[in-house]
């Protein structure tokens, strides 16, 4: 046989498996997507999205952490392509992966495998510069939740560029899920009605003061102090920090307005007429829930009310540590709990919850509108982060859509209030008092 009829045909050396034959073997034969490999072999339709194997370093990172994290690292080091979509919004493509299931095939054939592939193929290589080194070489730099391994883990993902995530974001410059007064509604007007259902469930008037911990690039801080609201934000980023600093300013908002570098359990100050927290419940790990729920507690007022915003599990069963892409590449150190566990640990901590809501189906519409932004301004972006980055934060979010669509992951919102310790000291209305 001619090295053309091989290649037409996925075959290589007799004896040894082609790369597509390999493919075809640990799917059960069935290939949805269209693969293609340096080996000159291929399969899958030829119309359907797919990969294209370039490297022989390739596959070597998919034959050392078969699965996800290996498709992930020949990914961001430009060893496999992805063809058929934009790599700032691949979620066509995930979503028909998301199809394909992975078989383990007999030890004869895995033997078989190996053999084809070659023992230079077993031998890891260093993963690409955008991957955190795994939890157990990250405990070297201290336990799991001490205060200068999550101010390491926040840094690897917010002060990744100012200027990349405007062009992510939008103007609004906010990173949690917003909320969606209508299907047709632009990200701009959900951001603004997510701080809008926070501000009416927190039932702020002017005058009153705001804790918001883990805020961000300041985005409810100044949507509070406008409506005349004394606020303070505190953001482990410092790159976030002072943004939102320079933001306040900018928009004379100084004597309502604060932002701080720092940590938000050194927060000294206490009665708060409310705490919000959106988008930190889970960097902090559940173990500390206890004393996150007794420390915001303990800064708001008798009758004060606390909105916590966060991304949960749809079960209260599963581990909670994020594993795999999420750990190694975007959130470090990430933990997640079902809605169970939150409401359970804020009642344990002296609250009494008032009010819950699931915004998954928003979720998902809000990373649909980031990924388009990513689009939008591609070129740009890669400028600024470089391509590997610029890979990750597409596939991340394409996938996070993905998970909120399939109901892996959910988001929600708790309200809860702080009682004499006796139900009293407490005025609200009878009825919520917010609009949906």
């Amino acid at each position: 046989m001619t090295t053309s009829q091989q290649q037409r045909t996925g075959t290589t050396a007799p004896g040894r498996m082609s790369l597509a034959q390999i493919l075809q073997t640990v799917l059960g034969g069935q290939v949805p997507l269209r693969f293609t490999a340096y080996d000159g072999s291929a399969t899958g339709p030829e119309d359907a999205l797919g990969f294209d194997l370039l490297t022989s370093r390739g596959t070597t990172y998919l034959a050392t952490a078969p699965g996800e994290l290996g498709l992930v690292r020949a990914y961001v080091s430009g060893d496999l392509e992805l063809h058929g979509v934009h790599p700032g919004d691949p979620y066509p493509l995930l979503r028909a992966l998301d199809d394909v299931e992975i078989t383990r095939p007999p030890a004869r054939v895995l033997a078989e495998i190996v053999r084809s592939l070659g023992v230079e193929h077993l031998k890891p290589v260093p993963p690409p510069p955008q991957e955190v080194q795994p939890p157990w070489r990250r405990a070297l730099q201290g336990l799991r939740h001490s205060r200068h391994r999550d101010a390491e883990a926040i840094s690897h993902h917010y002060d990744v560029s100012n200027t990349f995530y405007a062009w992510v974001l939008g103007p609004s410059m906010t990173y949690t899920c917003a909320c969606y007064p209508t299907a047709g509604a632009t990200l701009q007007e959900a951001q603004e009605n997510k701080y809008r259902l926070v501000f009416e469930k927190l039932r702020l008037q002017p005058g009153d003061r705001l804790l918001d911990v883990g805020c961000g690039w300041g985005g409810m801080v100044r949507y509070a102090a406008r409506r005349g609201v004394r606020t303070t934000g505190v953001t482990l980023s410092a790159e976030q920090a002072a943004w939102a600093q320079q933001a306040v300013v900018a928009e004379g908002l100084e004597g309502l307005a604060e932002v701080r570098h720092g940590d938000y359990r050194d927060i000294a100050e206490t009665g708060f007429d409310a705490v919000s927290s959106i988008g930190l419940t889970e960097h902090i790990g559940v173990a500390n829930y206890p004393g996150y729920f007794r420390f915001l507690r303990s800064r708001l007022r008798t009758g004060g009310l606390l909105l916590n915003h966060c991304i949960t599990r749809p079960d209260n069963r599963r581990a909670v540590a994020t594993t795999g892409f999420i750990d190694r590449y975007v959130f470090p150190d990430g933990e997640m709990t079902g809605s169970g566990r939150i409401i359970t640990e804020a009642q344990d901590a002296g609250l009494e919850v008032l009010h819950e809501e699931n915004l998954r189906p928003h979720y998902a519409l809000t990373l649909r509108d980031w990924c388009a932004n990513l689009v939008e301004h591609w070129d740009e972006a890669v400028a600024e982060v470089g391509l590997g980055t610029a890979k990750v934060w597409g596939l991340y979010m394409a996938g996070s859509r993905l998970g909120f669509e399939r109901d892996i992951v959910q988001l929600h919102q708790v309200l809860a209030v702080k009682t004499d310790g006796h139900g009293g000291g407490v005025d609200l209305p009878l009825r919520p008092w917010w609009q949906p």
